[in-house]
């Protein structure tokens, strides 16, 4: 099949979704629509913010469409939605968010794949990377997979492997799988749209699930050992961040005011956890070392 006559319907919305969109319109194949969520209010000033997918789609010269979700009795409202995303012979889903039904995701001629940030079955969901980080794994990956009613439910297309150094952070993951997922996506589609790659069940009884995570869950707790500590910093940077509380009386949260001192980066060594980078509630972000002049009771490392 030729790559200029393959019509693909794109959804996805953070940078992760950007390299397998660039590179199927590199490759040539012909990207009909983007979908993906509308600009939302960002930061203190509330900046109305496009998606990073939808900045990138228009540098490329891209349709963009932002409708607030695929429900079908919305979609209905839509003056010729299906002729925006009809007529395609394949759906390509990366790091989108909201929920696709079958009535769209069925509508491509070769149903609609996704690129997921994990070795499918395990850590489907909405954070595998850093579920995989916090877990303390060596090992994740990308799954291409179809997809179906459930999440991240559907039949293996194809999967790479990624190997995770014990320093590995968040954001250093996130780009390699994005740059993985991408180039796995192009390397197997020829071939899946010949229909000479089979599609693989997934072992649902060995599916393991993910949550969003909170601010809560990047508490650094007192009893957190120094390398549940360092994972918590490695997956859970910039989001939603990780903290301890800090009282400037005595160093800990035990006397004094509480105040939320922020852990931005950190190292261990020989099980000892050595904070590198703070921001103490309030505050600007500085060196451990810059903050221990100003709070010298602090004690900068955990066990």
């Amino acid at each position: 099949m030729q790559k200029s006559n393959v019509k693909i319907i794109f959804f996805g919305t953070s940078d992760f979704a950007v390299p397998a969109l660039e590179v199927l319109v590199k490759a040539g194949y012909d990207v009909v629509t983007v979908i993906t969520v509308p600009d939302k209010p960002v930061g203190r000033k509330q900046i109305l913010t496009p998606p990073p997918i939808k900045v990138a789609a228009q540098q490329l010269g891209l349709d963009v469409w932002q409708p607030k979700n695929l429900k079908i009795e919305n979609l209905n409202l839509i003056e010729n939605w299906k002729l925006k995303i009809g007529n395609c012979d394949l759906g390509i889903v990366a790091a989108y968010g909201k929920l696709i039904p079958p009535e769209i995701f069925n509508l491509p001629k070769h149903g609609t794949l996704n690129i997921h940030p994990s070795l499918l079955p395990k850590y489907r969901g909405p954070s595998p990377i850093q579920t995989a980080i916090l877990n303390g794994d060596t090992e994740t990956g990308v799954t291409i997979m179809q997809v179906d009613e459930e999440m991240d439910h559907g039949d293996i297309v194809a999967a790479i492997s990624y190997q995770l150094s014990a320093i590995s952070s968040y954001k250093e993951a996130y780009d390699k799988l994005s740059e993985l997922g991408a180039e796995l996506l192009i390397k197997i589609l020829p071939d899946y749209l010949d229909d000479k790659i089979k599609p693989q069940p997934q072992d649902h009884s060995k599916a393991t699930f993910t949550n969003k995570f909170t601010t809560e869950d990047g508490e650094i707790k007192p009893d957190d050992t120094a390398e549940t500590a360092y994972n918590k910093i490695r997956a859970l940077n910039p989001e939603p961040g990780t903290f301890m509380w800090f009282s400037a009386k005595g160093g800990s949260a035990s006397g004094g005011k509480k105040l939320r001192l922020k852990i931005l980066a950190a190292e261990l060594e020989d099980n000892r956890l050595e904070f590198k980078k703070v921001q103490l509630e309030g505050g600007r972000p500085m060196s451990i070392k810059e903050f221990i002049a100003g709070h010298p009771n602090f004690k900068g490392n955990l066990l």
